[in-house]
């Protein structure tokens, strides 16, 4: 059995039958997530790597406290909140954007997007694991070759340590998914806000280890980037995953991120000038394709519906 939220609402749609990520949520955030290595780019032109992510954290982190705040939303309250909140700032924040703002500065912009986003392979075991979610082979066969086909696109651009970083974010980044299941029952913008305020204070930390006080020019160029990595590629996309986390089976949400490194690849091609390789064409089909056939598994939730209405139309069902 699993276990229950305080409101009910979030665990019913974990423990009873996951929905679907909303399309066009699901859209809008991969697209501005594969915006976010285009304007992490530009932003490394004008500040240390270690400051730009902390930055990116405490304005986006601030921003949603101050939203929380003008709504009156419900502050956060308890021991395990607050431990459940730091952990899951230090991971999702602290490790996963140190190393993906490291992955950017060591690859091309399409192949840190590409290996940044290998959550949909990652958290097949640990979904099945903590939560249940049974895995069909027709699923996993198609997020392997829907990765198959991203590594197809962009593996061209390099590799080396910044490889290695991007993939520690996309480890860093499942873990995050992972934890933030454990959400219910708090409000998910004063959470989302607190995670990003002590994720930053610990990228504050390590920047000021490893790189000492910031020099950052303050160039238009790198105050929108900031802004929009701040407010919409982070502020805005986080609370909307984990709203879609709580409600969503782990793997049809996380195959969503495929298109994240495509938007990022067009975007660098367009703006940035990097040409991906020859095989571009075979490697976005195959990725389309495996979308397609993950997003549209079948199900057993039919069978459990009509077994549910049966029960309900019980005669003794009323007298329980």
């Amino acid at each position: 059995m699993r276990a229950t939220t305080a409101t009910g609402s979030p665990a019913t749609a974990v423990a009873g039958e996951p929905r679907r990520p909303k399309p066009l949520r699901m859209l809008w955030i991969t697209a501005a997530w594969g915006a976010c290595f285009l304007a992490i780019e530009w932003g490394l032109r004008d500040a240390p790597l270690l400051w730009y992510a902390a930055l990116r954290a405490l304005v986006a982190g601030a921003a949603l406290l101050a939203f929380a705040g003008f709504q009156h939303r419900p502050a956060l309250r308890g021991g395990r909140a607050w431990a459940l909140i730091t952990v899951l700032g230090l991971v999702n924040v602290t490790v996963a954007f140190a190393a993906m703002f490291g992955g950017v500065a060591g690859l091309a912009t399409g192949t840190a997007a590409v290996l940044a986003n290998a959550q949909p392979l990652l958290i097949l075991l640990p979904a099945w694991w903590l939560y249940g979610e049974r895995l069909s082979v027709r699923t996993v066969a198609a997020l392997a070759v829907g990765f198959a086909g991203l590594v197809l696109v962009a593996v061209p651009g390099g590799g080396g340590s910044g490889a290695a970083l991007s993939l520690l974010a996309a480890v860093a980044v499942t873990g995050g998914t992972l934890l933030s299941r454990r959400l219910g029952g708090l409000d998910v913008v004063v959470a989302t806000a607190w995670h990003l305020l002590i994720g930053g204070a610990g990228l504050v930390v390590l920047a000021a280890a490893v790189e000492g006080a910031p020099v950052i020019s303050w160039t238009p160029r790198f105050v929108l980037s900031l802004a929009f990595l701040a407010l919409v590629g982070t502020a805005a996309t986080t609370v909307a995953w984990f709203v879609e986390a709580r409600r969503s089976r782990l793997d049809t949400l996380t195959t969503w991120t495929f298109l994240t490194p495509v938007f990022g690849i067009g975007l660098a091609a367009v703006v940035l000038g990097e040409r991906p390789a020859g095989w571009t064409a075979v490697g976005l089909t195959a990725v389309l394709v495996a979308m397609w056939i993950a997003l549209r598994a079948p199900r057993r939730a039919p069978a459990r519906v009509t077994e549910d209405a049966v029960e309900s139309d019980s005669p003794t069902e009323g007298a329980r």
